[in-house]
């Protein structure tokens, strides 16, 4: 499928992952609603791609844990194309979150219920909310030749949905169950063309991987085979871009992390 001149909602866009993918896109010539809790990171993105009539970039304030949020910033994104007249392509899901925690602690107390909600519902129940929101709206698209299809979703799992780490559990559990849904939401969507592709990004930088100390990044970095050193948002952003143009990638987990393995301890 191609990009330009095809309308992509690109949820955490503001930052990290999600911005280098707004710029990759938005470099193809396509459309980018970026949709994002931060209003003054988000603002200030749109500017710098531009915004208002015949632009190609639009800031939504979105918290995808929150449906109404989520609703309010389809309608929005939808308006918009009713505006441009640029065609829903597809959603990249990328907002995320770690905050990490043992599931019990040095003095027996359980991790809180409140902490693995907060994980689970933004990088869960927000990347499944975003999708069946916007489905409606992009089962409606005209599909293209020759395949019939008529768009993408990209979502975001980690390599710790596959070797996590001490105090991982609820963000592995998270992330392993988008990896998890891929395959059965290809199938779900197959009849309309809208393929699935997700990628699994080991260390990254990015705004969560900018909290790590320097004595956890440097190990981290002696585990990795080759390169040793963090992805960086380009090479992620580049992926996503082939997930949305090769319409033979579908129902995948793609793990791109240069060979890195996460053992059991640091």
């Amino acid at each position: 499928m191609h990009i330009a001149n095809r309308t992509f909602l690109i949820s955490g866009g503001s930052s990290g992952l999600g911005l280098a993918t707004a710029r990759s896109l938005h470099a193809a010539g396509g459309y980018v609603a970026l949709l994002d809790m931060n209003a003054e990171a988000g603002e200030a993105v749109a500017a710098e791609l531009g915004t208002g009539a015949g632009e190609r970039a639009l800031f939504v304030q979105t918290d995808v844990s929150d449906t109404e949020s989520v609703a309010a910033a389809v309608k929005k994104s939808m308006e918009w194309v009713g505006r441009t007249g640029k065609a829903l392509g597809g959603v990249i899901a990328a907002a995320g979150v770690g905050n990490p925690g043992k599931i019990i602690d040095r003095n027996n107390e359980p991790l809180p219920l409140s902490s693995i909600d907060f994980v689970l519902s933004i990088n869960l129940r927000g990347t499944l909310d975003l999708i069946r929101q916007v489905l409606p709206h992009m089962t409606q698209v005209q599909p293209l030749e020759p395949d019939g299809e008529r768009g993408a979703l990209i979502l975001v799992s980690s390599s710790a949905a596959f070797d996590g780490q001490i105090g991982q559990v609820a963000y592995s559990a998270s992330k392993g169950a988008v990896a998890s849904l891929t395959l059965p939401l290809a199938r779900d969507l197959a009849q309309y063309g809208i393929r699935v592709v997700t990628i699994a990004p080991s260390l990254f930088e990015s705004g969560m991987t900018a909290m790590l100390g320097s004595k956890v990044r440097a190990s981290l970095e002696r585990v990795m085979e080759f390169p040793k050193r963090a992805g960086k948002p380009e090479e992620f952003a580049r992926l996503v871009k082939e997930g949305i143009e090769n319409s033979m990638l579908n129902g995948t987990v793609i793990r791109l992390d240069g060979a890195m393995r996460m053992p059991s301890k640091l």
